[in-house]
């Protein structure tokens, strides 16, 4: 099989290339040339552009697209993620379907749900979200309507939509990351005590959802959660990954609505000012840690045969040391 990849650079994407490369034919959208090496490392044929233009000539001979390319954050306005998680998402998906690809798998997100609120023991007819607050669930759920709306099996190109929640493991970049600066500089505190309760994805069972997927497992036209079909409380999963670096996370906690609204006003100002510098947080990572999150994978189970293949402490496990920043 040929596949078409975006975000190949990135944590699942690379995640996926590395576990099918040596049987698949991997194609992966570049923009730099320090993503060509890491693409050319992992196994993959680096196709120099963006999500808004790049050659597509490689897609007349693919099969399947994998778009897991997105702006997660924390810096963009609106106008920055609706650019690149639903007009880049667009253009993808119409070349494909225009190049004769037959099937175009959508890495989407349970955050395309969230508007703030609570989202306990959910399943697939629970709504999107594409006026949400949020930039990122809002452009992600906008995205994701569109990829779904594309599906066409009559033409031969079916579209489906994977929803893995809070992915971890070998190879991220940001959450296992970010917390450990945190603890070491001592600067780490629990929202509300960390009490919330949240699914978890390790990146080996997304790239695991993605071949069945690839296989003609799910139906077109259909999103699928994915996770590790675990739950535990934000305290209790930040905690064990912590350990694997040898670190503790303390007991400082700071309730949620005070942190909510200064985060909201710092965000407006920082969007309104253009400020040219990063957030290093923005008001929907800070409503995402204050809110349960729990999701039933009984579709995914049912349809795509997908059953969890790494356990969260199977997972612990696995994780190697990381270079202190």
């Amino acid at each position: 099989m040929k596949i078409f990849v975006t975000g190949g650079s990135g944590f699942i994407g690379s995640a996926f290339i590395k576990k099918v490369s040596g049987v698949h034919q991997c194609f992966a959208l570049s923009r730099s040339p320090q993503s060509d090496e890491k693409l050319r490392q992992c196994g993959a044929i680096p196709i120099r552009g963006d999500l808004a233009q790049f050659d597509d000539s490689c897609l007349a001979e693919c099969d399947a697209v994998v778009h897991s390319a997105a702006h997660i954050g924390p810096g963009g306005d609106r106008a920055f993620y609706r650019a690149v998680n639903v007009v880049g998402t667009e253009n993808v998906l119409n070349r494909a379907k225009a190049a004769g690809v037959n099937r175009f798998i959508h890495i989407g997100t349970e955050a395309g749900c969230f508007y703030g609120q609570h989202m306990r023991d959910i399943d697939e007819t629970y709504p999107l979200v594409p006026d949400s607050p949020y930039h990122y669930p809002a452009t992600k759920a906008e995205a994701e309507i569109l990829v779904l709306q594309a599906n066409e099996p009559a033409a031969g190109f079916e579209s489906i939509s994977l929803r893995p929640r809070l992915v971890w493991g070998e190879g991220d970049r940001t959450l296992l990351p970010n917390m450990a600066k945190a603890a070491r500089y001592h600067a780490l505190a629990w929202i509300d005590g960390g009490r919330c309760l949240t699914s978890t994805t390790h990146v080996d069972n997304v790239v695991y959802a993605i071949e069945l997927a690839l296989q003609g497992n799910g139906r077109g036209g259909e999103a699928y959660f994915i996770t590790d079909n675990e739950i535990r409380s934000f305290r209790e999963v930040i905690t064990a990954l912590l350990e694997t670096q040898d670190l503790r996370a303390g007991n400082l906690s700071i309730p949620s609505a005070p942190v909510r609204a200064a985060v909201y006003l710092l965000q407006k100002g920082w969007e309104g000012l253009h400020i040219p510098f990063k957030l290093p947080i923005n008001r929907f990572a800070v409503a995402l840690m204050a809110r349960d999150c729990t999701i039933r994978i009984d579709k995914a189970r049912r349809e795509l045969g997908y059953e969890p293949i790494v356990s969260f402490q199977s997972g612990l496990q696995q994780l190697p040391k990381l270079k202190a920043a």
